[in-house]
């Protein structure tokens, strides 16, 4: 496994922080809401809906089912390092 990039190793301070008390980075499973292994490594999120950056983004900003908008919470900046995360799983 390579090492993170300083924009992922960012990134993942956001997921521990903002995202973790619900996802699983390691897993397919989540705790309530589904693990995010291997996010973007599929066509589709679990939603159905495309797995891109704009649809993950509408999802963490805007929320979907039972998952918040947490969109208040995040700078750009930090949405931009959650993603980069995101990207590694």
């Amino acid at each position: 496994m390579r090492a993170l990039t300083p924009q992922e190793a960012a990134g993942q301070k956001v997921f521990v922080n903002q995202c973790s008390s619900c996802h699983y980075a390691d897993s397919e499973k989540g705790l309530y809401g589904p693990g995010l292994a291997g996010l973007f490594r599929k066509p589709t999120l679990p939603s159905g809906m495309a797995a891109n950056d704009a649809r993950v983004s509408s999802v963490i900003l805007r929320g979907w089912g039972m998952m918040p908008a947490v969109g208040n919470t995040l700078s750009d900046q930090e949405l931009a390092e959650l993603l980069a995360y995101l990207h590694t799983l």
